[in-house]
Order: structure tokens, then sequence, then C-alpha cells
């Protein structure tokens, strides 16, 4: 293995564990070591079956994460939309301003 093939390799590894810099990925993993927490624990005490509960937590845990994951990236797309709708429509004020073309300007009789 080159030196070169051996440093994208270790670059591929740093970026899935890079959860930092990834949006979303903390917030979700917290989420959903809580969730696997709180499911697991309600599922022992319930049922008293130590196994099953902990399979339980794990659903709970790869469920939560999941849901909070999806959740959180919506939104951010959203938000990334409704950015682009309000840049583009200060580019459109800027560029129209003054204009008889500006939505803004109030008609005269004149014109």
């Amino acid at each position: 293995m080159t030196e070169e093939g051996g440093k994208s390799q270790a670059s591929k590894v740093q970026s899935i564990l890079d959860i930092q810099n990834t949006p979303c990925a903390r917030e979700s993993i917290l989420h959903g070591a809580g969730g696997s927490l709180v499911a697991g624990l309600v599922h022992f005490l319930a049922t008293s079956r130590v196994k099953r509960s902990f399979d339980v937590g794990v659903a709970g845990f790869m469920l939560t994460t999941l849901g909070s994951w999806f959740y959180c990236r919506y939104n951010n797309a959203k938000l990334r939309v409704q950015q682009r709708i309000i840049q583009d429509g200060i580019k459109n004020k800027v560029m129209y301003e003054g204009t008889s073309l500006d939505p803004t300007r109030k008609k005269t009789e004149d014109e």
C-alpha cells in the first residue's frame, strides 16, 4: 500500500468519526442515548428481563437517533430554502429599487 493510499483511507475514517462538524450528528446521538436509556429502563422495570431490555434499549437508540437525525435534517433543509428565497428577494429589491418595476413604489398618474 502506498503512503498516498494510506492517507486517503485514514482521512475517510477521520471523516466518519468527525461528528462535531457533521450537521445534526451530535444532537442525534445524544437524543439516541437518552432514548435508549429510557426505553431499556422502562422495559426492565416492567418485565425484569435483562436481555430483552437491552435489546429494547438498542432498538430505542436506533429509532430515536434516526428520528432525531431526519427531523433535524428536514428542518435544516427547510431553513436553507427560506434563506435562499429571502436572499433572492433582497437581490431583486436592490436591483429594482427606484425603477418603474419597483413593487413598493407608489404609482402616480403620469406613469
